[in-house]
């Protein structure tokens, strides 16, 4: 049985920059070991929910652009499952959720800078699957409690994303947290601690800080979809790790 996961994906470079962040996140790779990853990106968004669709080698997509040329020759060449997807696919459509199947997509940095660190060979199945911005964390929530009970059958939901992402309120020289940032977790995991959806679902004009810490929802709302996939466990969800980059982008990982 694996839990859940919520985990602030980092910058690119990440991939290449070993520090207490890259082995924090090999550690937990080391701790969880599913046979399949259901992964929702932060860098993946379109209105109607799109799944990976293939038994093949998914392709490792750069999306991002004035980033060194070894930041251009990374791969990370794990397999896609037909049998997965088509597993989730049926959940959603079970809960009246619309998808399509995308067989031309392959992982973009959302799915492997994380991955590249918790799963180096690779060699467990990966389903990534978009996200719709546009929708309240209560929708997010409906969507992530579809899958409930894939951490019974050893399939590893991750949201993947950052409770903070502000590229205007970093600070490349700044060598502590920002105050206003922490406040604004604190408060999340508060409530998600205490599964009060309804609270985080008004977070915009209840959490501290929150126009700062979420000009656009996109990094967001993964957090929600991991909460909702693990809401029947009688366990309390554990925050696993709270550290910052830049003063204010959030490395907040959430283990349901």
């Amino acid at each position: 049985m694996v839990p859940a996961l919520f985990i602030g994906h980092g910058s690119p470079y990440l991939a290449v920059t070993p520090n207490d962040y890259s082995a924090f996140l090999k550690d937990l790779g080391k701790r969880i070991k599913p046979k399949a990853i259901v992964i929702f990106s932060a860098h993946w968004e379109s209105e109607t929910l799109a799944i990976t669709y293939t038994d093949d080698i998914l392709d490792t997509v750069y999306d991002y652009y004035g980033f060194p040329e070894e930041m251009y020759q990374i791969k990370y060449p794990a397999k896609g499952s037909k049998i997965v997807a088509e597993i989730v696919e049926d959940r959603f459509k079970k809960a009246g959720i619309p998808t399509r199947r995308e067989v031309e997509r392959g992982l973009d940095h959302g799915v492997w800078v994380a991955l590249k660190h918790m799963y180096p060979e690779a060699d467990i199945p990966v389903v990534a699957i978009s996200v719709n911005a546009f929708l309240s964390p209560k929708e997010q929530y409906k969507i992530g409690k579809s899958l409930q009970g894939f951490d019974e059958q050893d399939i590893l939901v991750i949201g993947s994303g950052t409770t903070v992402h502000n590229f205007q309120w970093m600070n490349p020289s700044a060598t502590s947290p920002v105050k206003e940032a922490v406040d604004f977790d604190n408060w999340i995991f508060e409530h998600v601690e205490k599964g009060d959806i309804d609270t985080l679902d008004q977070y915009r004009s209840l959490a501290p800080n929150a126009v700062l810490a979420v000009p656009r929802a996109e990094h967001f709302v993964p957090l929600f979809i991991a909460m909702g996939s693990a809401s029947n466990k009688s366990t309390k969800p554990k925050k696993i790790n709270q550290t910052y980059e830049f003063g204010t982008m959030s490395n907040m990982c959430i283990e349901f």
